[in-house]
């Protein structure tokens, strides 16, 4: 069921759920929005905009290419559209014409991919999207977020609508802890939820509330870690990358997405170029896709629990 409530009163939220709250928030603020769905609004949670705007609504169908088309067309005409599906179709089926007509073009426009990595859950492996990040991230003119939990969402939601720029939004199922606090997110910068000296841990979407869990593990045996939440994979906020090198010792990545082309090859390019050297890995799925189970059974099947991250802390400390 969509969560209505506000985000303030929340201690636990979906990603899914933040953007739904934040569309009709800015929905209210701009005459010019219009939400575009494949056939999916309940689930990504538009169905409360379409019911609330009803004549700013458009539904595609189970038409993927066309989604991006008609979201193309309707920025071309003017209007500031938010188009919506599960990120498995939107943007693995429709990246070709995302590419030519919003990217090449440099439309304002929304472009929301839902049921984000091993979160997915039972749907399994066609619907599980790992690969998301990476392909938005190499677009020219995109902006690539990734937000931590329903607050951060809503925050991204409308930053996105008024960025000026193609903006991917990825988004998934789970509710996780509110970690954000209001009126905190800006586009390209990072935000250190915590602060140690031991070692980092650089986290986005769901593994940032995985992250905190660790860094309280690690707490506890004396390890202080620094957390950060990376929510823009691009443009990267390279500062705090380097800021993080300088002062701690170590240096995790972890992401609910393959470890090629996502978070951890995005810092690993900021640490070789700018010849910062320290203990460095990446967490996240490694060159495979995922199978079917509850969201807890395939974090711990693929190693991404609190646990696993707070051993491969202190395996790159030993180094």
């Amino acid at each position: 069921m969509e969560n209505t409530q506000p985000t303030s009163k929340l201690e636990k939220m979906s990603t899914r759920d933040g953007f739904g709250v934040g569309l009709i928030q800015a929905a209210a603020q701009h005459d010019r929005l219009v939400g575009v769905c494949a056939d999916l609004a309940e689930s990504v949670r538009m169905k409360q905009f379409a019911i609330q705007f009803p004549g700013r609504f458009v539904e595609v169908g189970v038409a993927e290419q066309n989604l991006a088309g008609v979201t193309a067309g309707l920025a071309l005409a003017g209007k500031l559209p938010v188009a919506a599906s599960y990120a498995c179709f939107h943007p693995a089926n429709s990246w070709g014409v995302i590419r030519t007509s919003i990217c090449y073009a440099n439309l304002p426009v929304v472009l929301v991919g839902g049921h984000g990595g091993l979160a997915t859950g039972e749907d399994g492996a066609t619907h599980q999207s790992l690969e998301d990040l990476a392909l938005m991230r190499v677009l020219p003119n995109m902006i690539v977020l990734s937000p931590a939990d329903g607050e951060e969402a809503r925050q991204a939601l409308l930053a996105a609508v008024n960025a000026n720029s193609p903006v991917y939004i990825r988004i998934s199922k789970p509710t996780v802890p509110i970690h954000s606090s209001p009126n905190q997110f800006k586009i390209g910068q990072a935000t250190q939820l915590r602060k140690g000296s031991s070692a980092t841990i650089i986290a986005t979407g769901l593994m940032v509330s995985q992250a905190m869990n660790a860094a309280d593990i690690l707490n506890n045996e004396g390890i202080s870690i620094t957390v950060i939440n990376m929510s823009t994979i691009k443009p990267l906020d390279e500062a705090a990358i380097i800021k993080a090198a300088k002062k701690t010792k170590a240096i995790i990545t972890v992401e609910d997405h393959q470890i090629n082309g996502g978070l951890g090859s995005a810092v690993s390019e900021v640490l070789a170029e700018h010849q910062l050297a320290l203990p460095f890995r990446r967490m996240g799925m490694k060159d495979q896709f995922g199978q079917s189970g509850s969201t807890e059974q395939l974090l711990a099947h693929y190693h991404l629990t609190p646990r696993d991250l707070a051993i491969g802390i202190k395996q790159l400390l030993k180094r």
